[in-house]
């Protein structure tokens, strides 16, 4: 049997081993911790180890270049010679990439040679005590409390026949803690990402929780309608991260989602919302930080793999209400005339206004519902970005600034761009974790929001 290599020794190999024109590989070392509870124990807890590698080898003939992408986990030195003879062959059967370009030169990082980050249990210690004291509440509130919390600490090496080599070290923490009362009338979730599990609050999380099933011992059923509503910031990361994957360049160029202008073209210098909004990127973003470069193992409407390398920077997607860019490769920037701007793995929402916290939010309103969890959510008009999807886990009446009671559960039907015109309020912007798109999407920023009209389009049944 073969030893395992390290991932830099499996990437040089590969590009040793093709006899492609270009060829670009990703390799990858992930380490993962998890901790699992219910009904107040902890339950199960492991450690993770896998080691990915991705080959893309790009075939360049007369009429163009032809590209092929395979990946494969748990790889060893054996195995490298036959993932990058597939993976030349998938490239000459495949048609012409319309993407085709020189791939990035001679970019180096002085970390090339360092060894995968780690993790261990042991990092855990915070989250543990913070748990003992969130089921010794719960019990004596007759309540139970399940969850699952994580720590992923990922180092991914991407080298081409180009002169490459960069490595980042990607660590990523997330916690989701849900409460229910013991005869399963009212049930609350809170959750929040950062870079760190040492960094997580539980006793924060678990606050949110027990005041939320506290709320929900007054039940009132209110009808279908369009209400003011408060939307705290894992809410807001849901529509706003469904907002972010719509934002490709190609697709408002052809005129085929809520960014295209009419009569052609995209809507970029348009005015959006006259709120002080800006909905922006960062690699070095503090607590969320990702690859600052262009790491993509195929290529698609939004990213390219001829890219791969390319430094990425700070970027407003909304500056200040205005739409201010949009997903962009060098292809597509050459289709659209637009500055390259290709996607980064983070977002934050930052209102130049915003103040306080989502319960200073909610002192201002006079009667509406703070909606806490979306899910279930889908795309109806990709036009004017309408998504329907459901509420779970806590929908609130709020009367003269104080929450009331809870009430049931509704189906809405909104816009994120729409409903960007419609915020009256925010607060302060923090670190959270989208209920929805949380396992795709971790790393967000954002504030609640106090929206007028909200449309909650029916009743819902679920609970």
């Amino acid at each position: 049997m073969s030893r395992l290599t390290s991932p830099q020794e499996l990437a040089e190999r590969a590009l040793a081993a093709s006899t492609a024109d270009d060829c670009i590989v990703l390799a990858r070392q992930s380490q993962t911790v998890n901790l699992r509870w219910a009904n107040n124990t902890l339950t199960t807890n492991g450690v993770t180890q896998t080691t990915d590698l991705t080959v893309v080898s790009v075939v360049r003939g007369a009429d163009g270049a032809r590209v092929g992408s395979l990946s494969r986990s748990g790889v060893t030195a054996d195995d490298v010679e036959s993932l990058v003879a597939d993976s030349a062959a998938a490239a000459a059967e495949n048609t012409v990439a319309d993407d085709a370009a020189e791939l990035v030169a001679d970019r180096a990082g002085a970390d090339w040679s360092d060894a995968p980050a780690e993790t261990s249990i042991g990092d855990f210690a915070g989250v543990t005590h913070g748990l003992a004291a969130a089921f010794e509440a719960a019990a004596a509130a007759d309540e139970g409390r399940y969850g699952y919390a994580e720590h992923d600490v990922s180092t991914l090496y991407l080298a081409t026949s180009r002169g490459v080599r960069l490595r980042h070290v990607q660590p990523q923490a997330r916690v989701e803690l849900t409460g229910r009362a013991a005869d399963g009338s009212r049930s609350a979730w809170a959750g929040v990402s950062t870079g760190a599990i040492r960094d997580v609050d539980i006793a924060s999380l678990e606050s949110q929780v027990a005041q939320r099933l506290a709320w929900g011992q007054k039940r009132v059923d209110l009808d279908a309608g369009h209400y003011e509503t408060v939307l705290p910031p894992s809410a807001v990361a849901d529509l706003l991260i469904y907002l972010y994957w719509t934002m490709g360049a190609l697709d408002a160029h052809d005129g085929q989602s809520v960014f295209s202008r009419a009569g052609g073209g995209t809507r970029v210098g348009e005015k959006l919302t006259d709120a002080a909004l800006t909905l922006r990127s960062d690699p070095t973003m503090p607590g969320q930080n990702c690859e600052p470069f262009v790491a993509v193992g195929a290529s698609s409407r939004d990213a390219s793999v001829f890219d791969n390398g390319l430094e990425l920077a700070p970027t407003d997607w909304i500056a200040d209400g205005t739409l201010a860019a949009l997903l962009q490769t060098r292809h597509s920037a050459q289709v659209t005339g637009l500055p390259v701007t290709p996607g980064i793995d983070n977002l934050e929402l930052v209102a130049a206004d915003g103040s306080g916290d989502t319960a200073a939010l909610i002192g201002d309103v006079q009667r509406g519902l703070l909606l806490t969890c979306l899910w279930y959510i889908r795309e109806v008009d990709p036009q004017t970005l309408l998504l329907t999807g459901l509420t779970r886990d806590g929908v609130f009446l709020v009367e003269n600034g104080e929450v009331v009671a809870g009430v049931n559960n509704f189906r809405f039907n909104e816009s994120p761009v729409g409903m960007l015109r419609r915020v009256i309020g925010a607060s302060a912007t923090e670190h959270t974790l989208a209920r929805e798109w949380g396992d795709y999407f971790t790393r967000t920023r954002m504030p609640a929001l106090r929206i007028a009209d909200f449309n909650m389009s029916s009743v819902s049944q679920a609970r």
